[in-house]
């Protein structure tokens, strides 16, 4: 049962635990099932409203281990990581567009826009029917197809360097 991000493992894992962070106060960021020389790592990535801190991916780990020991969903050995999503992290599902609306938000494009630009920035207003709208510094409003960006991710890293 061994996949990579994607397969029938991370769908498993995800209905697995979803509910428990739930009960928690945790939303599921995401599910990674990943091969790292010979090792294989099971990462669950959470978030909340306020920051998290160690207690919150502590408590999500003692939740999710015992499911996922009794469920046993991989066939298998691999080390679990609990973790946040991390600053910059990729927006990706539209669950993530959801819940960081009013956030700020780059694009990178795979192409450069009428203006020459390869990286656009700026206030997310939502994702609906493929494209993600945000309020650029300048009040604009930009339309970006998805499919027309290799990725959109917070910038809630841009202060730190």
């Amino acid at each position: 049962m061994a996949k990579e991000k994607g397969g029938s493992t991370v769908a498993a894992v995800e209905a697995l635990v979803t509910p428990a962070l739930a009960r928690l106060g945790l939303r599921l960021w995401d599910v990674r099932f990943e091969k790292e020389g010979p090792d294989w790592f099971l990462r669950v990535l959470i978030d909340r409203d306020e920051p998290l801190d160690m207690d919150a991916c502590e408590a999500a780990t003692r939740a999710i281990d015992p499911i996922l020991d009794e469920a046993d969903p991989i066939d298998q050995a691999y080390y679990l990581e609990v973790g946040s999503p991390g600053l910059g992290c990729k927006l990706t599902r539209e669950s993530h567009f959801a819940a960081k609306a009013g956030r700020r938000v780059r694009a990178r494009l795979i192409r450069p826009n009428e203006k020459g630009e390869r990286e656009v920035a700026g206030t997310l207003v939502g994702l609906a029917d493929g494209t993600v709208t945000l309020t650029l510094d300048d009040g604009a409003r930009a339309d970006i197809a998805v499919k027309d960006a290799s990725y959109f991710k917070l910038c809630d890293d841009e202060d730190l360097f």
